[in-house]
């Protein structure tokens, strides 16, 4: 079984291009659901354990770095040996993170659990892994729709897991949730198999047979604008992994019930579905460094409204709404615009180094939000430096050029 960039007439059908699409998509449900339903974990845990949300936002900031730090190196092994054995290994940390934090006594084992095994656990399985090997199935006017499929698959493991984990910590507690979030990880190896085993470069990339690891890297990290890619995506990181670890308890704070806190994510996840989708249509059709700035700029507008207007369910509604549409549509031009620039052979590797400077940027998101708000006793200075954040996004992908690197093309 290989990750083909061409497709046999006839093949069985669980090695067809929609299967294959189809359990990539399980696997990016499954792996980005838990960890982007952790936000409805803090206040139940913090009341039993006695912790600080100071705890409980370095836990999540280290997951968010674990994800970041080990893409470029699970992104490489995938490229070298294959997707299955990195998403079965991905799978085995996420499942051991979540018990771990299940049962953690101390922070230690918070931190450990929740934030360095899981964080990797998701980075060995997140979709950098996933759509590296889904690009290698479709044609190049393929991909970035896609990678909205993909991308939109993520987005419903947030919508079903929010209210999946809201309810199994109202039924059976909040540790015995995790571990019922971790068994269901146990399905991710049976999608991966599906997905390839051994990768081979696409068709259409002769010239990047010969290059090395190191060669890729060097002429990655000279060139001008996947520097700026790397710049700008730092910031989508920031903004949403400190909504997803802190959103909860803000609206808790607001004191509006916490329902609309799950409503809230729900409806993230639900519209991030659509806005995934239409991104990949968008991205395949008009300029991908363009939408990206003009995605950045909407967020902006839209925390600065959420912000100036009075909080109520409906404003509460109307920003996730917002914000789904947003959310996650800039992983699918951002993923585009490294295989147009690189093509296939190392887009697990240098895709993954693109989505470490996202996960600093969740680093810095999700802890400061939690250092802040135990220093002021409220969460609007993290708000208004993702707002500042975002135009900075909006001007450094702007002047991004949507075209391949020029390459000796190998004797024939």
């Amino acid at each position: 079984m290989t990750d083909s960039a061409i497709e046999p007439r006839q093949v069985p059908f669980w090695r067809s291009v929609p299967f294959v699409v189809f359990c990539g998509s399980m696997i990016a449900m499954l792996t980005f659901g838990p960890r982007s339903a952790m936000g409805f974990f803090q206040i139940p845990m913090l009341a039993d354990m006695g912790w600080d949300r100071t705890t409980f936002a370095l836990a999540m900031a280290i997951q968010n770095l674990m994800w970041g730090l080990g893409q470029p190196f699970f992104g490489a092994l995938a490229d070298k040996r294959g997707t299955f054995a990195v998403l079965t290994l991905g799978a085995a940390m996420y499942i051991a993170g979540l018990i771990m934090m299940a049962w953690a006594p101390t922070p230690m084992y918070l931190h450990l659990g929740g934030g360095v095994l899981v964080g990797l656990g998701v980075s060995a399985g997140s979709f950098g892994i996933v759509l590296a090997a889904l690009a290698r199935r479709v044609s190049a006017e393929q991909r970035t729709f896609v990678f909205g499929i993909g991308t939109a698959a993520g987005s419903m493991g947030m919508f079903i897991f929010s209210p999946l984990s809201q309810a199994l910590i109202d039924l059976y507690g909040w540790s015995d949730a995790l571990v019922g979030l971790a068994i269901l990880m146990g399905l991710i190896p049976v999608f991966a198999f599906f997905l390839g085993v051994r990768p081979t470069a696409a068709a259409d990339e002769k010239a990047q047979l010969d290059q090395s690891i190191r060669d890729a890297l060097s002429e990655a990290l000279g060139h001008r604008d996947y520097v700026l890619l790397i710049s700008g995506f730092f910031v989508c990181g920031f903004q949403v992994a400190f909504i997803t670890a802190h959103f909860p308890a803000y609206i808790n704070d607001l004191g509006i019930d916490a329902t609309w806190g799950v409503v809230a994510l729900a409806l993230i996840g639900l519209f991030n579905i659509i806005g995934s989708l239409a991104s990949g249509i968008i991205g395949q059709r008009y300029s991908k460094p363009i939408f990206l700035s003009l995605i950045y700029i909407g967020r902006s507008i839209a925390v600065t409204a959420f912000l100036l207007v009075p909080a109520t369910p409906l404003t509460v509604t109307l920003f996730a709404v917002v914000m789904g549409l947003l959310w996650l549509s800039t992983v699918a031009p951002t993923n585009a615009l490294v295989a147009v620039m690189f093509g296939t052979r190392y887009l697990g590797m240098l895709g993954g180094i693109v989505f470490l400077s996202h996960q600093v940027g969740s680093f810095l998101g999700v802890w400061l939000g939690g250092v802040l708000y135990d220093q002021t006793g409220s969460y609007d200075m993290v708000w208004w430096i993702g707002v500042a954040l975002g135009l900075f996004a909006a001007i450094v992908h702007w002047p991004i050029r949507e075209v391949s690197v020029e390459r000796p093309q190998p004797a024939v």
